[in-house]
């Protein structure tokens, strides 16, 4: 089992860096190694209970009670939208040239009904056909961020499902991303115990700082350490 490094740690709660094309836990699929396993055999050594969910190209935040009690009150306080705030970066193709709070309802699971889903978009930076955008979700639909943007014709570098064969191919071959461009960056939230507002954040990967670099001439720590959310 490969090391997943520790963002926060306290008594009762876990936060880990999740690396790019691995699953938190099993479902449908039938990984051999997820984080949970991870999590549970190498650094807790007990059972522990994950908080929310990342897809599986994505990297970055992601959290785990180390006892149920603990679950059911984290999973209510990510649900409190006034002290909750999940910021992800991505990597588009397409010009956005000024904020977009998106409404617009996506389905709830694969083939299910729509239900309502809000995502607030933040340009960081431009260069040619490419933006790199800070987006918060208000609300944690199934692979919400990629569908919104896809419908905002932004399709995300690397995605394989919702983006453009073309441009995932274009950045395999010029700049060797082999991997979806979404990184869950930063999780801020109230802790349900102690009521500390708690800011966790996971850098991003090398992969992802070195297309940063290459395509807008910057040392990435300059865009997204730009505190520029609304409010």
């Amino acid at each position: 089992m490969e090391a997943i490094p520790v963002l926060y740690r306290d008594p009762r709660l876990l936060f880990v860096d999740k690396p790019t094309g691995m699953i938190i836990h099993r479902g449908y699929d039938r990984d051999p190694i997820t984080v949970a396993d991870i999590v549970r055999d190498k650094i807790v050594g007990a059972q522990v209970f994950a908080l929310h969910r990342l897809d599986r190209g994505t990297s970055g935040v992601v959290g785990f009670a180390l006892d149920s009690e603990m679950a059911a009150k984290m999973q209510g306080a990510l649900k409190e939208i006034q002290n909750t705030e999940k910021e992800y970066v991505a990597l588009v193709r397409g010009p956005m040239k000024e904020p977009v709070d998106l409404d617009y309802p996506v389905p709830n699971k694969a083939g299910g009904e729509r239900v309502p889903a809000q995502t607030l978009f933040l340009p960081l930076a431009s260069t040619g056909r490419w933006t790199l955008v800070k987006a918060y979700p208000c609300t944690g639909r199934y692979h919400q961020i990629r569908r919104h943007l896809k419908h905002l014709s932004l399709p995300v570098v690397g995605d394989t499902k919702y983006g453009k064969g073309e441009v995932n191919r274009l950045f395999r071959q010029d700049y060797s991303l082999t991997r979806l461009f979404l990184h869950a960056h930063r999780l801020t939230f109230k802790h349900p115990v102690s009521g500390e507002l708690i800011s966790i954040k996971a850098p991003l990967d090398q992969d992802l700082k070195r297309v940063i670099r290459e395509l807008f001439k910057v040392e990435p720590e300059q865009l997204l350490d730009i505190t520029c959310r609304p409010g």
